[in-house]
């Protein structure tokens, strides 16, 4: 993925004075016999109009929590202990069941990623979008239905006769496709893509992206794009989360980030990306991750951090801006 090339002219454009998403303070633990797992850990970010915000860091740092926890999946026993989500003026956190049903799909939904084991083996493919229609919708003449969903799949840069195919017809880019395709059925204000690229191989990532940023450009929807490949935010995102053990390290808009990494980790995850012009050695970060059960007393990255002060092993460091919209969790960049 790293080296397939997208348009991106629309990165940097977004504008914060339209806040489509608000998350204040998450928490998301997982109890265990012998304590809770901190999975996610006071996390706290904006999602602005149009854009598309990564979530990125290794397997385990909770970005899917995350995502879980906006869309109000988190299974037992994961819970959400702490914090607020407001989407379009909404606190999601206070809606029941009920209302939950009509809010996802109409104002949030989910790009899943394992595209097959979400689709229905034995519906065709214009069966599960017009039920995600009718659910919300009721019932729709069936012509116009059949049109709208013909629009849809033409959108997403499928041909017509994927309306009346399974699912075991399709490749692995198509699949990934026609959930995008149920996903903007309603028109959302916010679309979770988890790892929609990750099971694909690079021909099929180019056009799976390249989907992404027309269906975000032509509908105008904000979208969070969760993955730990640092080469495809660097060509999708217009900003750049960084999640390390259940905490946000730094956030910047994406060129900013990749020009100037501030967060020690964020550098290593930089570093670590393959070059095709030059070869070097594979950057490793030593360590292991600690156990989420028992954070340590100051900053979660202090065992693997190569710049470990004292001061980082007594008070965990909070986000700063150290430029304009960049902020990070590191005492390098803090007055003493």
């Amino acid at each position: 993925m790293t080296n397939t090339v997208f348009s991106i002219s629309s990165q940097n454009t977004v504008s914060p004075n339209d806040i489509v998403l608000r998350v204040e303070h998450l928490k998301v633990y997982y109890a265990t016999p012998l304590g809770d797992v901190r999975a996610v850990d006071d996390v706290s970010f904006d999602v602005y109009q149009g854009e598309i915000l990564g979530l990125v860091g290794e397997s385990g740092c909770g970005k899917t929590t995350t995502a879980m926890a906006i869309l109000r999946l988190v299974q037992p026993p994961g819970r959400i202990v702490d914090g607020h989500i407001w989407l379009d003026g909404t606190d999601v956190v206070s809606l029941s069941e009920r209302e939950l049903r009509r809010f996802r799909w109409e104002k949030i939904s989910l790009i899943p990623q394992g595209a097959m084991n979400s689709l229905n083996p034995v519906l065709r493919v214009s069966e599960q979008i017009r039920d995600v229609i009718e659910d919300h919708e009721g019932r729709q003449p069936r012509k116009a239905l059949k049109e709208r969903i013909l629009e849809l799949l033409h959108m997403v840069g499928l041909p017509s006769r994927v309306y009346d195919m399974y699912p075991h017809e399709l490749s692995g880019g198509m699949k990934q496709r026609v959930c995008i395709a149920m996903a903007i059925a309603l028109n959302p204000t916010l679309i979770i893509a988890d790892e929609p690229t990750s099971a694909l191989d690079v021909v099929v990532q180019r056009v799976v992206g390249e989907t992404l940023l027309r269906v975000k450009e032509q509908l105008g929807i904000s979208m969070i794009l969760i993955g730990h490949d640092m080469g495809l935010m660097a060509q999708l995102a217009d900003r750049v989360a960084v999640m390390y053990a259940g905490h946000l390290v730094e956030i910047a808009p994406v060129r900013q980030l990749f020009k100037t990494p501030q967060h020690p980790y964020t550098q290593l995850l930089i570093e670590a990306i393959p070059s095709i012009k030059e070869r070097k050695p594979l950057k490793l970060t030593e360590g292991l991750t600690h156990d989420l059960r028992n954070p340590p007393q100051g900053c979660i990255f202090q065992s693997r951090c190569p710049h470990v002060m004292e001061r980082c092993r007594i008070h965990p460091p909070s986000l700063q801006e150290v430029s304009p919209k960049h902020r990070v969790a590191c005492y390098l960049y803090e007055e003493c």
